[in-house]
């Protein structure tokens, strides 16, 4: 029995998974001059996964928080509070959807146009 989650690797792959890796794709991209609908779409992904992992181990920390005899882990991890902690996934999950259909909706359009100019006709 350990004597906090915040001491366990799961708690620091929330914190890897949640805060660090999506601001670090954020900040790439918003250095680059020019990106690809490919590069976008495969952040988009990349946001999607890293809110179901972040759920997934949110879910480990509860369980593992209700087994500690630290106050502290059951408020965070075991309480009503932990709903806010499920926010910031579905963000990231939520931003992801938003861009992989924005490269979607951009990749169709040009498809859309010529399948519409060629049925005028008829």
């Amino acid at each position: 029995m350990n004597n906090s989650v915040f001491t366990q690797s799961e708690f620091w792959l929330l914190v890897l998974f949640s805060t660090v890796l999506p601001f670090a794709i954020y900040r790439w991209l918003w250095a680059r001059r020019s990106v690809s609908p490919a590069a976008l779409m495969s952040f988009a992904v990349c946001l999607v996964v890293l809110a179901g992992l972040d759920v997934y181990l949110l879910q480990l920390l509860r369980r593992a928080a209700l087994g500690t005899a630290w106050l502290v882990d059951d408020a965070i991890f075991a309480s009503e509070l932990s709903t806010a902690l499920y926010l910031l996934p579905a963000l990231f999950g939520g931003i992801g959807i938003n861009i992989a259909s924005h490269v979607l909706i951009r990749h169709f359009e040009p498809a859309e146009k010529r399948f519409e100019r060629a049925h005028r006709g008829e």
